[in-house]
């Protein structure tokens, strides 16, 4: 048997990408999967090219492997390598082998290829959605992200993804189902639904066969999205589902109607507004404003007092004023996300934003976003207060091993899994059986410590 070692880098649909890798290896009579690098012959580096910094770190960790490991093969996989697959089939001579994320299930002939001592570059075509079964998991134990959708069609001007991973493609929503009736079959309490952005789920151009199937199941009236949820609906068990990453500019307000008719489906809303002023709005080739998008959150927490909001900011965006900025600072203030992330602009190759000018000098984008972080924080750390007292069923992650007292790490329904806080828990002995990896138990908060909570086992 030839050893593999999986070295994930990027968001969540790359993780997916990386356990659909090692799925499709593990199938195999001559691959199984090492829990390290150490131990593998075979080192693949599942990489991001979203970003200069991403990008940066992809590189650097093939480099570092094959420091570590002169003898081991080491291929480059990913989005970095279908990015930049002719650039480094010459100047990255390090990789052993170099393969795009069309179709991921060529990773077994680029495997035996390299393990063969060929150095194949691989690059597929963008066509429809790679995916299988997947018998392997990344993540937490009983908490699964699920990819609906591929590639993006906003071309947001600053945005690489289209380039990488080419225009919108949706999975056949019967695809979806099985994978989530199976995850709920073996198990799994939580899913996540992941995609460039949800909500042009099966409005692709080649999506129209998806379209007339979910009218066919779900009726005319309701958004792509809203009719697949409505038949995830109908799946029997005890499960939650959370939407991630929907673009602002569509945002598909029949969603909540299906939320009100199944409490399964969480309260959560990530959607990335990127900037709150109008005029740099509009040049990342965006159509809202600010006041739409203030609008928009005001009309959902009408609906949904308890939401919870996660979005995404991002200063120095070329031409950015001192005047921009403070308005982003005040939309930030003015819609209060329960968690925000932020980032300095990246100059992205063969982006529309790449030859944009006035440039801003990345010392002040990074002042800028350290001031939306601090802003940020204040604003989550009075959220977290509000939970205090209340009982909430919590999804354990780990168990920590302590000799003073029991403690466990989990998340809350508000709480997305890597990117939001976490809630440590406390527990007595006699409890040890009801606190393991995937358990939902019930705990009581009782103090905010940083972008997280303390709580005790009820």
């Amino acid at each position: 048997m030839i050893k593999f070692f999986i070295d994930q880098h990027g968001c969540a649909k790359n993780r997916v990408d990386g356990e659909i890798l090692a799925t499709h290896l593990s199938k195999t009579s001559k691959y199984e999967l090492a829990e390290n690098a150490e131990d593998a012959d075979l080192i693949i580096i599942n990489s991001c090219g979203f970003i200069k910094s991403a990008k940066e770190e992809s590189v650097n960790a093939l480099l570092d492997a094959k420091s570590a490991y002169p003898d081991k093969k080491v291929i480059l996989a990913g989005c970095l390598s279908e990015r930049y697959a002719e650039l480094f089939s010459e100047s990255l001579v390090e990789a052993d082998g170099i393969m795009g994320n069309g179709d991921l299930s060529d990773i077994v002939s680029v495997c035996d290829s390299v393990m063969k001592k060929d150095r194949p570059v691989v690059k597929s075509p963008q066509k429809g959605v790679s995916f299988c079964m997947r018998e392997v998991s990344f993540g937490f134990k009983n908490s699964a992200f699920v990819k609906i959708t591929e590639g993006c069609s906003n071309h947001c001007s600053f945005c690489a993804i289209p380039i990488i991973r080419g225009e919108l493609r949706s999975r056949e929503a019967e695809s979806i189902l099985d994978e989530i009736r199976t995850l709920v079959k073996n198990g799994t309490y939580e899913i996540n639904l992941i995609g460039q952005d949800l909500a042009a789920y099966g409005t692709g151009v080649d999506d129209e066969e998806i379209r007339k199937s979910l009218i066919q199941e779900t009726g005319e009236g309701f958004s792509p999205l809203a009719s697949l949820m409505k038949l995830i609906s109908k799946i029997e068990g005890d499960f939650v589902v959370r939407l991630l990453y929907i673009h602002p500019d569509h945002f598909n307000f029949d969603v909540l109607e299906v939320m009100k008719e199944d409490s399964r489906f969480l309260h959560y809303f990530d959607i990335p507004f990127q900037s709150g002023s109008s005029d740099i709005i509009k040049k990342m080739n965006r159509v809202g404003t600010q006041e739409m998008y203030t609008r928009m959150i005001s009309k959902m927490r009408e609906i949904f007092p308890d939401m919870i909001l996660r979005t995404t900011f991002m200063t120095g965006f070329p031409g950015e004023k001192k005047k921009n900025f403070e308005e982003t600072a005040a939309f930030l203030k003015e819609i209060k996300p329960d968690w925000s992330g932020c980032f300095d602009y990246s100059r992205e190759d063969d982006t529309p934003a790449y030859n944009f000018k006035p440039r801003v000098f990345k010392r002040t984008a990074k002042k800028r976003a350290d001031v939306l972080v601090d802003i940020q924080s204040r604003i989550t750390e009075e959220k977290l207060q509000a939970h205090v007292g209340k009982i909430y069923s919590i999804i354990i992650e780990e168990v920590i091993p302590n000799e003073d007292e029991c403690l466990a790490i989990g998340r809350a329904w508000f709480q997305a899994p890597e990117v939001d806080g976490a809630v440590v828990v406390r527990y007595e002995e006699e409890d040890k059986a009801k606190v393991f990896e995937g358990a939902v138990v019930q705990a009581k908060i009782l103090a905010v410590t940083g972008v997280d909570l303390d709580s005790r086992l009820v």
